[in-house]
């Protein structure tokens, strides 16, 4: 199986220069735990912001989330992969960098986005159509 059949489409962006306090708000509100920053300029990158990012910056470090930024804490560049590589391979990455989500990018461009929630549950389909 390919990361086109298990990646989310519909994908939460916000850009670069909102604070944490706005990211958190559409968190809560779209009902998501990370949220896709959105590029400055043509030859940026896709960042990720989650909230362990939130936790980490906020809490740990006692920031304010009225004077963050979300670039500040963003992760960024995200890990990207494209929709055409095989699931399996996907998973080895993130164990291999220990992330909990992957943007998916072709041509430059966002088409998806595949959370390990998604993997496993994809791991969970395939077992269950097996027996």
């Amino acid at each position: 199986m390919l990361v086109a059949g298990i990646m989310k489409k519909k994908v939460v962006t916000i850009s670069p220069l909102a604070t944490v306090r706005e990211a958190l708000m559409m968190m809560k509100d779209r009902g998501v735990k990370s949220l896709v920053v959105e590029k400055r300029h043509p030859g940026d990158a896709y960042g990720l912001i989650a909230y362990r990012d939130v936790a980490r910056a906020v809490i740990a470090e006692d920031g304010d989330i009225d004077l963050l930024n979300v670039y500040d804490i963003a992760q960024k560049p995200a890990l990207q992969v494209s929709q055409h590589l095989e699931v399996r391979y996907l998973a080895r990455l993130m164990i291999q960098y220990s992330v909990k989500s992957v943007l998916v990018i072709d041509n430059n461009e966002l088409q998806g986005f595949v959370s390990d929630t998604d993997v496993v549950s994809n791991l969970i389909h395939r077992a269950a159509d097996e027996r």
